[in-house]
């Protein structure tokens, strides 16, 4: 019914007059939408229009008023609402000229009821309707249907709702706020029971230490002495404050959230705990769970899920697992005070990243006190009569604990989904099939995140999500660039690192076609501080280009920086680029831009 054109980057609208009338005596909600569109656009556009033009839309306006009793007769039997065309900025400001014409102003004020949401589109903001979008012309209930509160789920949800489509949400889960609320909740994983809990934790970990540094710079206090309820309390309250900012960014984006339970059925239809409710396509963006193995006396473990919630802060603790979340709370409860002893089955913890990051780690954690044991893995744990954990490990050795945390893994939460019943192909983990589009077996319904197991981050999912939207709804198909996703690990220190490692590059280009750059040092703080911390530093080049792979770092801030070092990954920078910029003073980063003498090759 509607034409756009662009013309020197701003849009003009036309109206087809035959066309649209025609639309209007078969579908009354379509008059509605069409007075606001054609009132919306004609009041932007009648300084530089025509007469002719400014007339024909004042006729078809005359023709929509004469019908305004059958319009308001059946709006209230309506279940859709209006989508605006106009450029951004023209529904809150008028011209002068269109000031001049209150007739059409009124007819916009009276369809749009005050209503004011932003609606993202194209490059600009819009206001739209904070009700249910306009339903296609599939005969489904929605648009579209995301099965997942997560970072994917609701960043596509928001997007697709901000394209004009009438978008759901189910989440079943009530919020990451209390041990009760099914571990999940808006927000998914990473608020709730991971990212956000975690870094609240990590700030917490470091206050003991940071009072016994503080001598060295003058300050005397006493003892600091821990209250764990009152801290659990106050990240609760925080996980709870943003369940809520969640939800209303989702509600203002006219996305509707169906607090239930959600399984796949078939194609086009899903199962809120007995409602059937159709859509024309459906995501499925249920993330990941943590996976426990199973062996004598494995009930008695917790996972990160339940560490969250400790109602007191064990005196010992045993982590079990040599990645992101069991490095980071072997350091958070050590941080806080509890003898923490540190299990890992492999040679050395971090597989995939880069060797030296690896190694310089494990001094680092012996140094802060957690007792590291690679080579080792748990037999059996015997629960004692004081309520105590006593675990065998294979090697015959025992160690007498009060909580044992496994955190050996995740994997994709498809079980009892339905995605069998829908026909939704599977991988041997467990993980839903998808192509490059992140389209499944069945063309109508897609999946993102965790749940496709490809890179398990929060901002991989997000970008997942935000580019399913554009390419299924927003008319800009675009991919996914896993490449050279910068990231970090909130040990204690903190790792970051962006592109290849340096074992990684020798595989790829030759092992005499990389330069590599290295320091480690005692960063300035710690000189007076007393610890004995040091940082690492590390460049991997491309010998004949002259292009930087990768960027590695173990030291203080190493995840704010490796965000910018990523930037610089991205658009291809060279170490001669590097070597360019001049440092800022003084500070550990700037040993990024000075690092000129190359390790030596190996022999």
């Amino acid at each position: 019914a509607g034409r756009s054109t662009e013309t020197g980057g701003i849009q003009r609208h036309t109206m087809h007059r035959g066309g649209m009338m025609a639309k209007v005596r078969s579908n009354p909600s379509f008059l509605m939408a069409s007075v606001a569109f054609m009132a919306t656009s004609s009041t932007a556009s009648l300084a530089d229009s025509n007469a002719s033009h400014r007339s024909s839309v004042q006729a078809v306006l005359r023709r929509a008023a004469g019908r305004s009793t059958e319009m308001h007769r059946l709006h209230s039997s309506l279940q859709s609402q209006l989508a605006f065309a106009a450029p951004a900025g023209r529904l809150g400001t008028f011209s002068a000229v269109s000031a001049g014409r209150p007739g059409m102003l009124q007819a916009c004020k009276v369809a749009i009821a005050g209503q004011r949401v932003t609606l993202r589109g194209g490059a600009g903001v819009r206001e739209m309707s904070s009700s249910p979008q306009m339903v296609g012309d599939h005969g489904y209930d929605y648009d579209y249907f995301v099965i997942g509160g997560g970072s994917g789920g609701v960043r596509s949800s928001r997007i697709a709702g901000g394209y004009g489509k009438k978008v759901a949400l189910a989440e079943s889960a009530a919020g990451g706020s209390s041990a009760d609320g099914g571990f999940g909740g808006l927000g998914g994983t990473c608020v709730n029971v991971g990212c956000v809990p975690k870094k609240l934790m990590v700030y917490g970990s470091h206050y003991k230490e940071d009072v016994h540094e503080a001598k060295g710079f003058g300050w005397d206090f006493e003892e600091p002495k821990l209250n764990w309820g009152r801290f659990i309390e106050n990240k609760n309250n925080e996980i709870a404050r943003l369940n809520g900012i969640y939800e209303r960014m989702l509600a203002g984006s006219g996305v509707e959230v169906i607090k239930k339970r959600t399984t796949l059925v078939d194609a086009h239809t899903v199962d809120c705990e007995g409602k059937l409710v159709t859509a024309d396509k459906i995501l499925v963006a249920v993330g990941g769970w943590p996976m426990v193995p199973k062996f004598e006396g494995s009930e008695h473990v917790i996972s990160s899920n339940e560490a969250f919630f400790l109602p007191e802060l064990p005196k010992r603790v045993i982590v079990v697992g040599g990645g992101y979340i069991a490095i980071e709370f072997a350091a958070i409860f050590n941080g806080y005070g509890s003898k923490v002893t540190q299990i890992y089955r492999g040679d050395l913890w971090l597989r995939g990243f880069d060797k030296d990051v690896r190694e310089h780690l494990v001094p680092e954690y012996k140094r802060i006190g957690v007792d590291v044991r690679f080579n080792t893995d748990v037999a059996k744990i015997e629960k004692q009569a004081d309520g105590s954990l006593k675990a065998t490990m294979k090697d015959g050795s025992v160690v007498e604990t009060d909580v044992i945390m496994y955190a050996t893994g995740r994997v994709p939460r498809t079980k009892n989904l339905g995605c069998e019943k829908a026909g939704v192909k599977l991988d041997d983990n467990g993980a839903i099939i998808v192509d490059e589009g992140f389209q499944t077996s069945v063309p109508s319904i897609y999946a993102v995140g965790d749940v496709i197991n490809r890179i398990q981050l929060t901002p991989v999912a997000l970008a997942e999500g935000h580019c399913l939207a554009d390419t299924l709804f927003g008319g800009k198909p675009r991919k996914t660039d896993y490449s050279d996703v910068p990231t970090a690990v909130f040990s204690q220190p903190p790792v970051g690192t962006c592109g290849v490692s340096e074992e990684a590059a020798r595989e790829l280009y030759g092992k005499d076609k990389v330069h590599v750059y290295k320091s480690s040092f005692r960063a300035m703080k710690h000189t007076i501080s007393g610890s004995a911390e040091k940082t690492l530093m590390k460049l991997v080049v491309h010998a004949e280009t002259d292009k930087v792979l990768g960027v590695h770092m173990v030291g203080d801030a190493a995840g704010e920086i490796i965000q910018l070092a990523g930037v610089c990954i991205k658009v291809g920078t060279t170490k001669a680029d590097w070597d360019a910029t001049i440092g800022v003073h003084p500070t550990s980063a700037e040993e990024f831009v000075t690092m000129r003498t190359r390790v030596p090759d190996e022999v």
